[in-house]
């Protein structure tokens, strides 16, 4: 299955919780699932792994948090990490994409599912780089 069919899981990495939506490309859109808790950045992988088997994406997104003059930071280095794992653990094809002012965004746009909609514009951010978009 090509990621043009499937779905995508995008994450919103952090240290206690991490957001969750997913994306469809056929139809460019994304919507916020859950978020998961986290212990220092380490999900409960058994609840993560139940959100792969349910939704069988073709590829993971993981924000990554840079900073506005496009250094990394501390929280880049670890959302490389959870991403790295998630590739290594899944078996899937796992993108990091730009995360820059998601989660203000989406502290304003709904503080109760701050992380899920961050989760969502992650999702839409990479959504609307693919080809024919």
């Amino acid at each position: 299955m090509s990621v043009s069919t499937g779905f995508v899981l995008a994450f919103d990495f952090g240290l206690r919780h991490i957001g969750v939506a997913v994306g469809q490309p056929v139809t460019n859109t994304a919507s916020p699932l859950t978020t998961l808790t986290a212990n220092n950045g380490t999900p409960k992988w058994p609840e993560l792994r139940s959100l792969i088997e349910e939704w069988q994406p073709t590829t993971l997104l993981v924000g990554l948090p840079l900073n506005m003059d496009d250094t990394e930071s501390d929280m880049s280095a670890l959302a490389r990490e959870f991403a790295d794992n998630l590739e290594r653990r899944l078996k899937l094809p796992v993108k990091l994409v730009d995360e820059r002012l998601t989660t203000h965004a989406a502290q304003r746009t709904d503080p109760d599912r701050a992380h899920e909609v961050a989760a969502v514009l992650i999702a839409q951010t990479w959504l609307g780089e693919l080809p024919g978009s």
